[in-house]
């Protein structure tokens, strides 16, 4: 019989270079030995799974799930650009995409946005595309063109070698130095094959694979981080496991960034799989929970306010219903706007979004007399959270 790799290198090997430092070399998933399954990890898959079943029910609920979709991206964006150091938050964006001047913002904003955008792209991309080398190098590109990292050659795989760890350190003391630039290509493709390959591993564990994978890659200059979560929302809606990326993961990987990092580099340094894939399995329930709590409070939210409307608005009541469904895609509006959606004149649109403001649905944010906008508070701080 063949002899079974030791553990310790069953997720590869770091191979000492020319120019004197030690790079990891990563195996071809799936692991060899391969992942043991034992009854935790088949009780938190099953969990996992239930708690995906149940957000995809609970998205369906939605009056048009394609009305809320927009701000589970936003907030997923901003948490998976938050573990990587920006300080923007959901408000910041939403008022970024609204052209709200304001001069305290933080500058990493558009960052956030780029991410909304790649996220958007590559779900569109999926019709026609699967999760591939091709798709992940078109993302990149949509992720950091025109923002910070964009001269780190955006869709580009790298030609140079990189490494993790503190600021100021070098190739000799890093905490991790993937794979040199010539293995990239080879060790991408073999991820590829992965993807498409049928082998009889729970989908969760294929995914919470591949994102492990990647990371150890960080094929590119730039942006890996960001690239490999990403890749867990494509690979959930590719493989049907939920119909609409809803699913927050980055808030559970910033919440416990530590614990992340640590079973990350754990799988290079010891051949560890089994302990990120628990990490993994426990963030996709937990996080799946909270975002089916959302839609629960979304519903909620929504019938309170049509409720309210009807009763409060009078002769009006129709078209604030009109308004109503407009910031749950654009959770700031202006009077302009509310003028077109209701087919009415501006002053008419001004006091239809009075009586918003006097029933506490909407907020003023700009506190100018003109060109203001109005927010949907409560609706945003069921993402804010």
């Amino acid at each position: 019989m063949p002899q079974r790799p030791p553990l310790h290198t069953r997720a590869g090997r770091f191979i000492r270079q020319p120019a004197g430092y030690s790079a990891f070399i990563p195996a071809p998933l799936p692991p060899n030995p391969p992942v043991e399954i034992d009854d935790e990890m088949l009780a938190l898959v099953s969990r996992a799974d239930r708690r995906l079943g149940r957000l995809d029910g609970s998205v369906q609920t939605l009056p048009d799930a394609d009305l809320f979709v927009l701000m589970y991206v936003r907030k997923e964006a901003v948490l998976s650009s938050q573990i990587e150091g920006t300080q923007s938050s959901l408000v910041d964006v939403l008022e970024a995409e609204a052209q709200i001047l304001d001069r305290a913002r933080p500058a990493d904003v558009d960052e956030v946005i780029n991410y909304v955008g790649a996220m958007n792209h590559g779900l569109q991309r999926l019709s026609e595309l699967p999760v591939s080398v091709r798709l992940i190098r078109e993302i990149h590109h949509r992720l950091l063109t025109g923002v910070r990292g964009g001269e780190h050659q955006p869709g580009e795989l790298r030609r140079s070698q990189n490494w993790i760890g503190p600021a100021g350190c070098t190739l000799q003391d890093a905490a991790f130095v993937p794979p040199p630039p010539d293995e990239v290509p080879r060790v991408l493709l073999e991820l590829e094959r992965f993807l498409h390959s049928s082998e009889p591993l729970p989908a969760l564990v294929e995914i919470g694979l591949a994102h492990a994978q990647f990371e150890t890659i960080h094929p590119f200059l730039d942006g890996n981080g960001r690239v490999g979560r990403l890749l867990i929302t494509f690979l959930l809606c590719e493989r049907d496991i939920v119909r609409e990326p809803v699913l927050y993961i980055s808030h559970h990987f910033k919440k416990h960034r530590e614990r992340y990092y640590d079973t990350l580099q754990a799988i290079r340094d010891d051949g560890n799989w089994e302990d990120w894939l628990k990490f993994f399995l426990r963030g996709v329930a937990e996080v799946a929970d909270e975002a089916t709590e959302t839609a629960r409070r979304i519903v909620d939210l929504r019938e309170r306010h049509r409720a309210l409307i009807v009763d409060r608005f009078g002769r009006v009541a129709g078209n604030g219903l009109r308004v109503l469904e407009q910031p749950y895609t654009t959770p700031i509006m202006t009077v302009n706007g509310v003028a077109e959606v209701t087919g009415t004149s501006f002053t008419a649109a001004a006091e239809l979004m009075g009586r918003f403001v006097d029933n506490d649905m909407l907020r003023e944010v700009t506190g100018q007399a003109r060109n203001r906008r109005f927010r949907y508070d409560s609706y945003v701080r069921l993402f804010s959270g």
